[in-house]
């Protein structure tokens, strides 16, 4: 996966993040790809796979909670849903 792809995509407003707000893009159809942090909680990948399941979007599972808080700027990334299909090919790859 592309961390500086992940970066650009948050600066460029098509991703979403945090658990919650990911579910709820997620129900509202609006999410292409979802990518979750190998160390997230067993609560939190049960509850982000389920939904993946249902709404049949991808999540992608490769990299760590520190290295996708790094590639966002942020700190504790956990879950991160992308809206465009564009950047969800870019990262899928």
């Amino acid at each position: 996966m592309k961390l500086n792809s992940l970066g650009l995509a948050y600066r460029a407003r098509k991703i979403v993040v945090g658990t919650d707000i990911v579910v709820t893009h997620l129900q509202q159809k609006k999410l292409v790809l979802i990518v979750l942090a190998t160390d997230a909680a067993d609560n939190t990948k049960k509850k982000i796979y389920d939904k993946a399941k249902t709404y049949h979007v991808d999540v992608i599972e490769e990299v760590s909670s520190d290295q996708l808080s790094q590639a966002l700027g942020k700190f504790d990334i956990k879950v991160i849903g992308v809206t465009d299909k564009g950047f969800a090919q870019l990262l899928s790859k």
